[in-house]
């Protein structure tokens, strides 16, 4: 004997976990998914054929160098005197304290240490030296001079060519500097530039022991150091302030699902912070605990009930619930195999 069928108002109020036993509408699941396969995929070439991706090329140490030679300068100095943000960054790249970014009192920068070890002297500047050196007589005895000074010798020295770089000009590939004592620092800066011109100084620092040479954060590091970078990033929109972080280059519209992220840097006072990042990184955590138990926290579990979204969303349902009350039970439809009309 089949089964007799519920209205949808006698359905309706059966609890959840029970069997649907009211009026159902047949539903093709397979040819929906179809559909929306094929409509979304014609939409994605479509798409990229006409927008494309707006990507400019990748910054490299050659181009830094032949367009901004004096920023490039300036720069490497600074990594060879320990003054640059890379030097005094801290974990992972060294054991400095001058960058850590706390939340409050915690520093989960010092707790995760170093394991991404990177001495900027060494690695930007006298190791390409070195093996530049290897056929250069005259660099060789530079670096063998800088090498054997004293500490106050060689800051001495790099402070000086960091004050000549303010009167610096260029002539072809020669740096010209005002009269002073520069000591063994302008030969090897002088290197160091037409190796970073010639895009040697590139393939220097991408260098390492992997099987694949995909790791850019020594160039990238060295460049970020510059301002040269920033400059660039700040003319395509791209910087912290601009809503960077969800942008494409040349204020095209990207990750457009991280303008939750990004919108903490635009307010106060993470947007005037100098542990901003650590600050918003804590913050989403929470609002993402806050979201996964939002069913087990009173009154935020709450909200749906008190703003009823989802009777604009099951419209059709609350209708024929309202039709079915105005004109009494409908007859039933027999049980087969179809979707409940929930």
């Amino acid at each position: 004997m089949a089964e007799e069928t519920q209205s949808l108002a006698e359905a309706s109020a059966e609890p959840d976990d029970a069997d649907w036993q009211g009026p159902k509408i047949h539903y093709d699941l397979a040819k929906e998914f179809v559909i929306a396969l094929v409509v979304v995929a014609v939409l994605a070439v479509i798409g990229a054929v006409v927008f494309s991706s707006p990507d400019d090329r990748p910054v490299t140490i050659r181009q830094w160098s032949q367009a901004t030679p004096g920023d490039f300068l300036a720069t490497a100095v600074s990594e060879l005197d320990g003054s640059s943000p890379t030097a005094g960054y801290g974990p992972p790249y060294n054991t400095a304290t001058g960058s850590g970014q706390k939340i409050f009192f915690l520093n989960p920068q010092q707790w995760i240490g170093v394991h991404t070890p990177v001495d900027a002297a060494q690695d930007f500047v006298l190791s390409p030296l070195a093996l530049s050196a290897q056929t250069d007589p005259t660099l060789r005895a530079a670096l063998a001079r800088y090498d054997a000074a004293s500490a106050s010798d060689q800051q001495a020295w790099t402070t000086a060519y960091t004050k000549g770089l303010d009167k610096v000009q260029f002539s072809g590939t020669d740096v010209v500097l005002p009269a002073r004592d520069y000591g063994p620092v302008a030969p090897m800066m002088q290197s160091l530039l037409s190796m970073a011109r010639t895009g040697s100084l590139d393939a220097d620092l991408l260098a390492s022991p992997q099987f694949y040479g995909t790791d850019y954060t020594k160039p990238l590091l060295f460049i970020a150091d510059g301002s040269y970078l920033a400059d660039k990033a700040q003319a395509q929109h791209l910087s912290g302030d601009q809503w960077g972080m969800m942008n494409e280059t040349g204020n095209f519209p990207g990750q457009a699902w991280l303008w939750l992220y990004t919108m903490w840097y635009q307010i106060a006072p993470f947007n005037s912070s100098a542990n901003a990042d650590a600050l918003v990184w804590a913050l989403m955590m929470l609002l993402t605990l806050g979201l996964a138990l939002l069913p087990f926290i009173p009154g935020l579990r709450d909200i749906p009930r008190a703003v009823p979204l989802y009777r604009l969303i099951w419209r059709d349902h609350y209708r024929r619930l309202a039709e079915e009350a105005a004109s009494g039970p409908q007859a039933g439809q027999p049980p087969a195999a179809r979707m409940p009309l929930r």
